[in-house]
């Protein structure tokens, strides 16, 4: 047997340079092409055990889908991808893959790991490009229909998965675009929509219906869906701002993470005043939070013409959750972070916010989390000029489907309370999955619950 040779070091993508793309939209990670995606294939080890897809929450064959970039045949790639993952061109842009597959890919241990994501991105585009696969689903006339509330990722996942073998599937969207948290809370240079649209148009091919502008809990209920589909997945995000309970948090400003993002992404006020959809620009920004959500929220503000944008955060640099690829990318676009200080005012004059009074912090002992807890130092404040003020220290779960659900479940926090294995919640036939059960996570990690509901629900109603 030919031992493989060792290729160590991974192909770099291309990227936008930083003094560009801050001043615009489109994509900062530009891909590989065909010759840079051989070349990262060809590192590939092909492990039997393969340990990188049980660092995969939807279990995608990893090697497999790479042997056949190595072969020449993305569209097989593709395929491939497609018999565990039905988005697979949102999923190899925002996944956190260094702390899922590629954390356990067997190079890493010695040399750098397979851009596993990346890979994925790429045979994703090739596909859209020359042409895209379908999926086997027979005609489902025969079997009962389910209902999938929420087109985010937990949403569509269900519904791909619940297409595929055949169940004629209703999703149910609250917002005039489907995509949920994908569309309206990740900004373009991250994730364009055209990428989204194109997840949804793949699912709409397989036969999955999307219907619009329909608030379950106010358009119908739960129960009223439930009389005419034999199962149900809620997928509806956690979508509820969170708030300091500061000083100065009503002032004008003042935003949450999700309505500043919400107005930028999916209702074009960047643009503004080209879009009727005013959003604060310019000026000096400050983003209080650590995770993606504050990162994309800083870079937005960014490219929408802030002189200034500083993240505020209350833990050092080492435990802020956000991707280091969106860390050292906001660093290289010019944003500015004041690590260990956390805000406790905001002053205003007439009505607008002006400025942030902010303690200075030292880590403690860890907290339930795991992560050193923050603790004031006595009599140390800094105070940050700002116009634009974004709290993104996350969200809550969304009240108005449990609040005309009683015979729903909830935990302490409003959020669902199902079986951990299944997503079965206290109604018989009710599955639920991603951030309206787990509180904020990942795209990942939601598409996994999803996918394990789907094959609940298929067994419900099976019989």
């Amino acid at each position: 047997m030919v031992k493989k040779e060792i290729i160590p070091n991974v192909v770099h993508v291309r990227r936008q340079k930083p003094e560009e793309r801050k001043h615009n939209f489109n994509e900062v990670a530009l891909g590989y092409d065909a010759d840079e995606a051989f070349k990262e294939a060809s590192r590939c080890l092909g492990c039997k055990k393969a340990p990188c897809v049980k660092g995969c929450p939807v279990g995608i064959d990893i090697p497999g889908f790479i042997a056949k970039i190595v072969e020449g045949d993305p569209l097989g790639a593709a395929g491939k991808i497609k018999e565990s993952n039905f988005l697979p061109g949102i999923c190899g842009r925002v996944c956190p893959q260094e702390n899922q597959c590629e954390k356990e890919c067997v190079m890493g241990k010695k040399h750098d790991p397979i851009s596993i994501g990346k890979l994925e991105r790429f045979v994703a585009d090739v596909e859209s490009e020359e042409g895209s696969s379908r999926v086997e689903n027979g005609t489902g006339r025969d079997k009962p229909a389910a209902a999938v509330i929420g087109s985010g990722p937990a949403g569509l996942t269900t519904a791909g998965e619940l297409a595929r073998n055949g169940y004629p599937v209703t999703v149910f969207e609250a917002l005039h675009v489907a995509g949920g948290v994908l569309t309206y809370g990740i900004p373009e240079f991250r994730l364009p929509q055209w990428v989204v649209d194109r997840e949804v148009e793949f699912l709409k091919s397989a036969g999955v219906e999307f219907v619009l502008d329909f608030v379950v809990g106010k358009t119908a209920t739960l129960d009223e869906l439930l009389r005419e589909y034999k199962s149900a997945f809620i997928g509806i995000g956690a979508g509820t701002p969170m708030f300091m309970g500061i000083p100065g948090e009503n002032l004008n400003g003042v935003y949450s993470a999700n309505e500043f993002l919400t107005r930028a992404n999916l209702m074009s006020g960047r643009t503004f005043p080209e879009y009727d959809t005013p959003v604060k620009r310019g000026g000096k920004v400050i983003v209080v939070g650590g995770g993606n959500v504050a990162m994309d929220s800083a870079r937005t503000a960014l490219r929408m013409g802030a002189l200034e944008v500083n993240i505020v955060y209350r833990r050092s640099r080492v435990e802020m959750p956000a991707r280091i690829e969106e860390i050292e990318n906001g660093e290289e676009e010019g944003i500015n972070f004041f690590i260990l200080t956390n805000p406790v005012e905001i002053l205003g004059e007439n009505g607008e916010c002006t400025a942030a009074v902010c303690q200075k912090m030292e880590l403690g002992e860890p907290d339930d989390s795991g992560r050193r807890r923050p603790v004031p130092i006595d009599g140390e404040f800094v105070t940050l000029e700002a116009n634009t003020v974004i709290m993104a220290i996350g969200t809550n779960a969304n009240p108005l489907l449990p609040s005309t659900t009683p015979d729903l479940k909830l935990n302490r926090w409003g959020y669902i309370d199902v079986d951990p294995e299944t997503g079965l919640t206290s109604i018989p036939g009710v599955y639920a999955g991603g951030d309206i059960v787990t509180g904020s996570a990942t795209v990942i990690e939601a598409m996994g619950a999803g996918k394990a509901a789907a094959a609940a629900m298929i067994k419900h109603m099976d019989g």
